[in-house]
């Protein structure tokens, strides 16, 4: 099974926001950045340092996949 750290989250979070920032009066997240903001917050919550990648849903999974990406093309 493949686990994430909350290390690795918050960075992909970090990567999503930088690619395309909060928008609007309400400063909204895009998409991937949101999608991984929930299991992020429940990670903090709950005190966890990695949960599986198979909780995730599919955009977060996506958006955690985009992430990997750009760091092993580095």
């Amino acid at each position: 099974m493949l686990f994430i750290s909350i290390q690795d989250l918050e960075a992909a979070i970090n990567y999503w926001r930088s690619k395309s920032p909060a928008f609007g009066e309400e400063l909204r997240l895009c998409l991937e950045a949101s999608a991984l903001a929930k299991p992020y917050a429940l990670m903090i919550v709950q005190g966890a340092q990695r949960i599986p990648v198979d909780v995730l849903d599919e955009t977060a999974k996506t958006a955690i996949e985009g992430y990997i990406k750009f760091t092993q093309a580095k």
